[in-house]
């Protein structure tokens, strides 16, 4: 087929056309359609295909982290009755208002045990917190570096929470290496009591 007979056909004809030509152009149409449907229609729908793939991924994941905290779900509540305990333990370790100053005398006592000379007990005024109050005393204590160790040993071994901080051991006497040459420890211990709600509001 020439071009020149190309130029004649008759697109008011179309019936008349060679069997070839036809063919052609209708597959050219059919081309044509289906790119038009694709950008027109299918792109967008493979996009969203492609957002929901991520969605489904990130779902997937979740799905997981969830599955996971669900399996161990007995053992969290196991963990927390065993916080709860712990937790109402430590707290029945705070004395309340009435016992503070028989911890005083215990933490006093403890001391005198150790064989240590009380130069300065001095209790401060009590510092409230968050759900328990603090109440800071200075000491200055004079005693054999061993006795300052049954000291504090003594303090860790009493029913309730007491602590001990900026701790300062030193040798007024000047003496190094004498055996009976006695030490200064000057510290602050801390002791502590549980506020009831009424007391924190």
């Amino acid at each position: 087929m020439e071009l020149r007979e190309l130029r004649e056909l008759d697109l008011n004809n179309i019936g008349d056309w060679p069997v070839l030509i036809k063919a052609m152009t209708i597959l050219l149409c059919c081309i044509g359609v289906g790119v038009a449907v694709f950008y027109l229609d299918t792109d967008a729908q493979l996009g969203r295909l492609e957002q929901e793939r991520v969605k489904e991924q990130e779902l997937r994941k979740t799905f997981e982290t969830k599955q996971r905290k669900a399996a161990n779900l007995n053992a969290y509540r196991q963990q927390l009755e065993e916080m709860k305990e712990s937790f109402g333990a430590m707290l029945r370790q705070l004395p309340d208002k009435t016992e503070v100053a028989a911890l005083l005398v215990d933490v006093s006592q403890t001391g005198l045990a150790a064989g240590l000379e009380f130069e300065l007990f001095q209790p401060e005024g009590e510092q409230s917190k968050d759900f328990y109050a603090e109440l800071p005393i200075n000491i200055r204590v004079t005693g054999h570096y061993h006795e300052f160790g049954r000291f504090i040993s003594g303090l860790a071994a009493l029913p309730r929470i007491v602590t001990i901080h900026n701790v300062r051991i030193s040798n007024p006497g000047g003496e190094r290496g004498a055996e009976d040459s006695k030490l200064l420890l000057q510290a602050q211990v801390k002791t502590y009591r549980y506020l009831d709600e009424a007391a924190t509001k």
